[in-house]
């Protein structure tokens, strides 16, 4: 049980730890009630942890793991770390707690444990993606009247600290379909929109890096609903959709993800290929 001073937002990492704690416990027909009195502790107590409302403690999984007899150590080594992940701190807790929300918290995360990331985006240019200078007037607009140089700073260092994922050896891959609107709005006037197409162009040099533009030809298409991101996840993790509206932001797994999996497939379908892509995008920053 967590200490009077500690709180815990239940997160999807938590969510998926308890499901698969769960889920094993069925598996290898134990109750319970009989898991409860390995551990000492009363039945609701284990019901909590695997349902999230309290977050399952390394110890608590090392010693339901022995008593379940799952003893190979690769599986092992998943329910540990998961563990610790349900648990663990990062730096976007710890260093952003200022100006993020508990809503934010698994965004980070998944992009850190997703194999693929894929994105559409109908208005600006990917998080993951942004330059320094584009990313301070995104957050700016974003911030308004409620935009300090601290929360700015914050919220460029948070940006900027998610994009380690995009170095290869990071082993995320990073596919995004681009509006065509995306490459020609004015942001920060042409200079700086020069400079983030660059940035663009070089990051499609990379080989985990893939970039598809969808014309401003295109009509209708499975995006118009707004931008999206889909995190394919290693097994036995679900695929994760998040969509960001004003009223709040949502993460959905299969069945919901479902249809941004078909939506994302459409609109790489729709889209010109990277090489046409890759020209294109030069061909606008001549253009400014």
């Amino acid at each position: 049980m967590p200490a009077r001073n500690e709180s815990f937002v239940q997160t999807l990492r938590a969510q998926w730890l308890g499901q698969q704690m769960r889920q094993l416990r069925e598996r290898r027909g134990f109750t319970l009630k009989r898991a409860a009195e390995f551990l000492e502790r009363d039945f609701s107590s284990v019901a909590r942890w695997e349902r999230a409302e309290w977050p399952f403690r390394r110890d608590v999984v090392v010693s339901l793991l022995d008593l379940y007899g799952e003893h190979d150590p690769r599986t092992r080594a998943h329910f540990l770390r998961l563990a610790e992940d349900a648990w663990r701190t990062d730096r976007w807790d710890d260093d952003y707690a200022e100006i993020v929300d508990s809503s934010f918290i698994d965004f980070p995360w998944l992009e850190t444990r997703a194999e693929q990331i894929c994105s559409f985006d109908a208005m600006l240019m990917p998080g993951l993606m942004q330059t320094p200078e584009y990313a301070e007037a995104v957050i700016r607009n974003a911030e308004g009247e409620r935009a300090t140089p601290f929360s700015v700073g914050k919220w460029m260092q948070l940006r900027l600290d998610r994009q380690r994922v995009l170095e290869p050896e990071f082993g995320v891959t990073v596919s995004a379909v681009l509006d065509e609107s995306v490459l020609r709005r004015p942001v920060g006037g042409p200079a700086l929109m020069r400079g983030q197409l660059k940035h663009l162009g070089e990051l499609l040099r990379r080989p985990n890096v893939t970039v598809r533009v969808l014309p401003a030809t295109v009509g209708l298409h499975p995006g118009l609903d707004g931008s999206f991101v889909l995190f394919r996840m290693p097994k036995p993790y679900p695929e994760v959709a998040y969509a960001e509206t004003l009223g709040g932001r949502l993460f959905m797994e299969a069945p919901k993800s479902k249809r941004y999996a078909e939506a994302y497939a459409r609109l790489q379908q729709m889209a010109v290929d990277p090489a046409g892509s890759a020209r294109l995008i030069t061909t606008i920053a001549e253009e400014l």
